[in-house]
């Protein structure tokens, strides 16, 4: 059995930023904090360097990506579309502290971003951000088209239902509240844009990754 590799946590918003040498230390200091930012580092160095920047400058940003597809794969596939916005969600733990975010697909400029939850499923913030961006697209009059790498969230979001199994609580009541609010936001409101798989496979992580794996 592999032994899990060690990990190193950057609080740049939290009761006590600082870097943390568990995930449960750096959980202390983002739980019941609103608008908490961190994020994981392979060694303390990099998670040190890290918080003496910005959080921004580090979500997302993705390692050198190599497709394992064949070139006529590749091409089958195609590039992204350019002209559309991509959302994602991250959580640590099912369930746990969840958040999610909506970016330009080009640029990655932030569009929107909720969280952190104390309490979610990364299937739940896939699900919100898609309804976040619909809303987001439809109020901007926006033609553009929205990824995301759920086949789960687009699967919800076509049944106008969030078919998660995770229980109501005290905890978890601001999730639900905003999953009850999505699920009639889709139930009243038509929407034209074209919500399409990322192909991860093909271009690597979607762009509004939390770059947390």
């Amino acid at each position: 059995m592999s032994k899990k590799k060690k990990k190193y946590y950057t609080v740049w918003q939290g009761h006590k930023p600082g870097v943390y040498s568990s995930w449960n230390a750096c959980k202390t200091q983002i739980k019941d904090f609103p608008g908490a930012q961190y994020k994981s580092f392979p060694t303390q160095d990099e998670a040190e360097k890290a918080l003496e920047g910005n959080y921004f400058d580090f979500i997302g940003k993705q390692k050198t990506f190599s497709s394992g597809l064949s070139e006529a794969e590749l091409k089958k596939i195609g590039k992204p579309n350019y002209n559309s916005i991509a959302v994602d969600a991250a959580s640590s733990g099912n369930p746990g502290i969840m958040e999610y975010r909506g970016v330009d697909t080009k640029t990655k400029k932030q569009l929107f971003h909720q969280g952190p939850f104390e309490q979610g499923t990364n299937n739940i913030g896939e699900f919100l951000a898609l309804v976040h961006g619909l809303a987001f697209l439809k109020q901007h009059n926006s033609t553009r088209i929205m990824y995301t790498d759920s086949r789960t969230a687009m699967s919800w979001v076509r049944k106008k239902a969030c078919n998660t199994k995770l229980q109501r609580n005290a905890k978890n009541k601001p999730v639900f509240d905003l999953v009850d609010r999505a699920v009639q936001w889709l139930k009243t409101n038509e929407y034209r844009t074209t919500i399409v798989k990322w192909e991860t496979k093909a271009w690597g992580e979607i762009p509004a990754d939390f770059g947390r794996k």
